[in-house]
């Protein structure tokens, strides 16, 4: 039987410079400070800007760069910790600003997808909670959580129609219900135009989305899909199989 050799590949352009560009990113700018324009980029390093953007878009990925609306591209300050997964902070609205924050709450059919999950007709209205997550004052994820009708029976009508009360309430009586547990997912996407607005992102930024279903009475409770900064969260599993994400310069610290 003969051997195949795998024959050297070249790396891609755009994977040099984007090396290049992270150790510039190291000695020549602050955290913060604007990048200049692509033609400039592109002058400096003797690169097609077809090539630079390549660059730049993978530095953004891995969270060395960040693009904010009307400002241009900067360098991203280190990733923030955020416990993610524990009972306690999918419910918890934090202290001082951080956690899970109640937005609003309408009532309207989900998605396809979820009403399957959920096991609900398609057109059938759902309470539909959206909330954001903060650390240290900064907006780290947009969630949109779905709950059928039957999974919060209790909930008063005379409760407020909408707003934060109505997302606060709805989620209160769902907690009261005693889940059995949940099961999650994580997978690479692109920001939405509304959670790209929440996030301080542009739509079509990389962003992280974990959607977990919440499990009571041998069937899904709730769906709830949030969306986390890419540029900003790195998720870690645990032994206890919780979901967390972590700052690499704490794991530095820690060995």
């Amino acid at each position: 039987m003969g051997t195949t050799q795998l024959e050297t590949v070249q790396e891609p352009k755009y994977w040099h410079l984007k090396t290049v560009l992270s150790e510039a990113l190291d000695s020549d700018f602050a955290v913060g400070e604007i990048l200049p324009n692509e033609r400039e980029l592109a002058a400096r390093f003797g690169v097609a800007r077809a090539t630079l953007r390549q660059a730049l878009e993978q530095l953004e990925l891995e969270g060395r760069l960040q693009r904010r609306r009307g400002v241009g591209t900067t360098v991203a300050p280190p990733r923030v910790g955020v416990a993610v997964s524990t009972a306690r902070d999918d419910w918890n609205e934090g202290e001082a600003g951080e956690a899970w924050q109640p937005v609003d709450c309408e009532s309207a059919s989900a998605p396809a997808a979820v009403a399957a999950t959920l096991n609900v007709g398609a057109e059938e209205p759902l309470h539909i909670v959206r909330r954001i997550r903060t650390t240290h004052g900064q907006v780290v994820a947009a969630e949109l959580l779905y709950v059928p009708a039957s999974s919060v029976p209790d909930l008063s009508g005379i409760d407020a129609p909408s707003g934060a009360a109505r997302a606060r309430n709805v989620v209160r009586e769902l907690h009261r219900l005693g889940l059995d547990g949940q099961d999650r997912s994580v997978e690479l996407g692109s920001a939405r135009a509304d959670d790209a607005k929440e996030l301080d992102r542009l739509p079509g930024a990389p962003v992280l989305v974990v959607t977990t279903r919440y499990l009571a009475a041998g069937g899904t409770a709730a769906v709830s899909i949030a969306t986390y900064r890419a540029d900003t969260c790195r998720l870690t599993f645990g032994d206890s199989g919780d979901l967390e994400i972590s700052h690499p310069a704490e794991e530095r610290q820690a060995s």
